[in-house]
């Protein structure tokens, strides 16, 4: 069992930047792949960014690739998401997920969420 804390939302101006933290319980933060999803309203929940539990491999989607990176400090049970040049479109309510082993873009594939933090950017 994980449980995930995000915290880091806001509201920020189109161009600005905001970095997004995930804290997970439990001692076996190292076994789990983690990703950050993100859900517009009426819009479908879709990836952002993943991790391997090691941080060796991260996955991007094409749409923030070059602007958002995302980052783990295994010995805070911590996973990060720097966003930077944030656009309008980037307004959303941002989910941390966990699954076992290997990153998934697919959210179906990730048993443990976080409650979501808001993110706002004005244009």
């Amino acid at each position: 069992q994980v449980q995930l804390v995000e915290s880091g939302g806001g509201l920020v101006q189109a161009g600005g930047s905001l970095r997004l933290s995930c804290a997970a319980s439990g001692r076996t933060f190292i076994s789990y792949a983690m990703a950050w999803f993100r859900q517009a309203p009426q819009k479908e929940r879709e990836f952002v960014a993943a991790i391997s539990p090691t941080g060796a491999n991260t996955a991007a989607a094409d749409s923030v690739k070059g602007r958002f990176t995302i980052s783990r400090d295994n010995a805070k049970n911590t996973v990060y998401l720097q966003m930077n040049s944030l656009k309008p479109e980037d307004t959303a309510v941002y989910y941390c997920a966990a699954r076992a082993l290997s990153i998934s873009y697919r959210s179906g594939e990730y048993p443990y969420w976080g409650q979501g933090t808001q993110v706002t950017v004005s244009s």
